[in-house]
């Protein structure tokens, strides 16, 4: 992992310029990480590719003088702690421990006077011992530059024994890893959201599923969450959708732990057991548009009675407080807020539309991309991501593929058009710089959600990174832009005498489907005394072998089937309701 510079979220290694050079360096022990760490600074940073190099043998290792070889071996000859620096004095002008540190302290604070006296020191220390004055200003001023910016070797040692550990844990426990990275995201310095999609861009490279919030899943913040196959995925918390409050949460998290299976059976059940005091219809209308309700129904269903539910569920409250009762709860039995239904049936809420309240509320695209069908491209021509993209970077070429989230057009004072753009993927953001020529080349290619190809220089302004564009092209999809007709799956549905278990195994059974998001249909077969009840959710699946494997193991050999694009079925809306996503 080391060695392939896979080094996001790993201690003091996941900067762009220190991925580069760790594939460079391909580390083979922690002397070689501290080292790493100690030459990674403003001063001794030019010397890391003699280091590497050296290494690997492609260059002799030299010594600034012979005699200095024994202090210097262990660094392939070049200096990168501040203890040899004072070994290196000792040795080459005599001085003790003590001297040489107050003159690695004035190197440090660049006092002119100090440097002069310590420079005829040093120089006079070596005649003394028998150099010569030439070889002795060279070996000072290599040093000079340096010493004000080194690592003692035990401080690089710790901090490289934490890169170690940090490295070990995300090569063998990734989900869990990934997870604290997340939750540390609004400790950051790069900011919570900046922080997020690009840990999430992380978790896609490295194959572990992020699954959406959900009010029955979800827990405050990130959390490990174990999936059918047996494998691990990264569930979003509550707490980091857009508009959701601590309070709110800690209210929805103590609802929910007070309902029988720590759960809540219907969007119904929700909204009874909700302080409405604490949680507001923002709170709510923010967790179903970005998903977390998905389990409870359709979301185009559930807005369209949000303000009635409400609204019945803060009656019975207000009720509850008054100390009135009703026939039924005087016996005991007080009753379910009614099935809410819409007085006609809401139109489908448009698939960019989803995407954008996604990316709104969660900051990421997260069930879907607009660049997923570049993918492949990006990584058969190792174009680079946003977020391997900083400071460090200053003045190189880069070359990658964004979609155009806004574009500023600019007038210069000669008069001619120019634009920022803020482009975006996965992994960020970052303003793009394009100057009056490129402009009236490329102008019709800079409108919001085009996706792009381009070639920029990177560079650094009042400390913010940005891109001055070089060449800009419209992005070629690798997938054919017509898509083949979906699939529909049909799954047929045991029934039991217990409907808690069977509620409980939809339940299962969804979890399992949204592992394989796509665009083919699903019918559900619902036994009933006299014959099926044939159900149409929303949620789409990728119809492939994997997902009939699991769902014949989850089913039975039998009840999954699947068939070209069927007619229109009948759908009992309140089943379809509760397990639509």
């Amino acid at each position: 992992m080391l060695g392939q510079g896979e080094t996001f979220g790993v201690f003091q290694l996941e900067s762009a310029g220190m991925r580069r050079y760790i594939r460079e360096l391909q580390p083979t022990s922690i002397a070689e990480l501290a080292a790493m760490v100690a030459l990674y600074r403003p001063g001794p940073m030019q010397h890391i590719p003699t280091y590497c190099r050296a290494k690997h043998g492609l260059e002799p290792i030299t010594y600034p003088h012979p005699d200095l070889a024994e202090i210097l071996d262990e660094t392939y000859g070049v200096i990168v702690y501040q203890d040899q620096v004072l070994l290196i004095a000792r040795k080459f002008a005599g001085y003790t421990l003590g001297e040489a540190d107050i003159m690695r302290k004035a190197m440090g604070k660049k006092i002119p006077e100090k440097m002069k006296a310590e420079r005829e020191r040093f120089i006079a220390g070596a005649v003394a011992k028998g150099y010569s004055a030439e070889d002795a200003e060279r070996i000072f001023n290599l040093i000079e530059p340096f010493a004000g910016y080194a690592f003692n070797k035990a401080h690089a040692v710790c901090y490289a024994t934490i890169s170690y550990q940090t490295a070990y844990l995300k090569a063998n426990y990734p989900a869990e890893y990934m997870t604290a990275v997340l939750r540390l995201a609004p400790s950051h310095p790069a900011g919570t959201a900046k922080r997020v999609a690009a840990a999430l861009a992380e978790c896609q490279k490295l194959g572990i599923p992020v699954l959406p919030p959900d009010i029955n899943q979800s827990q405050a913040t990130f959390t490990v969450e174990r999936q059918p196959d047996g494998g691990l995925a990264i569930r979003f918390g509550l707490a980091m959708v857009k508009n959701v409050g601590e309070g709110a949460v800690e209210a929805i998290l103590k609802a929910r732990d007070e309902r029988p299976g720590k759960r809540f059976s219907s969007f119904e059940d929700f909204c009874e057991a909700i302080d409405w005091s604490v949680v507001n219809r923002r709170v709510a209308e923010s967790l179903i548009k970005c998903g977390a309700l998905d389990c409870l129904g359709d979301r185009k269903m559930l807005l369209a009675v949000l303000d009635q539910a409400i609204s019945a569920a803060q009656a019975r409250q207000r009720a509850n407080r008054k100390g009135q009762i009703d026939l039924f709860s005087a016996a005991g039995q007080s009753p379910a807020l009614a099935i809410m239904r819409p007085e006609k049936e809401p139109p489908d809420i448009p698939h960019a539309t989803l995407l954008a309240w996604e990316k709104e509320l969660l900051g990421v695209y997260l069930s879907s991309h607009p660049l997923d069908d570049y993918v492949s491209i990006i990584r058969r021509d190792g174009l680079v991501q946003m977020a391997e993209i900083d400071e460090e970077s200053a003045g190189e070429t880069v070359e990658l593929i964004a979609i155009v989230a806004g574009v500023r057009k600019l007038t210069t004072r000669s008069n001619r058009v120019m634009a920022v753009c803020q482009l975006e993927d996965r992994s960020g953001s970052i303003e793009l710089v394009v100057f009056p020529d490129l402009y009236e080349e490329s102008k019709e290619l800079l409108a919001e959600d085009m996706v792009l190809r381009v070639t920029a220089r990177v560079d650094v302004r009042n400390e913010d990174v940005q891109l001055i564009a070089q060449q800009i092209r419209l992005a070629q999809a690798a997938t054919p832009v017509d898509e083949p007709e979906p699939t529909t799956v049909h799954l047929r549905l045991p029934v039991t005498a217990d409907p808690d278990q069977d509620i409980a195994a939809m339940h299962r059974l969804r979890d399992l489907l949204v592992e394989f998001p796509g665009e083919d249909l699903l019918i559900l077969h619902l036994p009933t005394g006299d014959g099926e009840v044939l159900l149409r959710p929303s949620l789409r699946v990728d119809w492939c072998a994997d997902l009939a494997r699991v769902l014949e193991e989850a089913l039975g050999s039998g009840q999954v089937w699947c068939e070209a694009p069927a007619g229109p079925h009948g759908t009992d809306q309140h089943s379809a309701l509760a397990l639509s996503a």
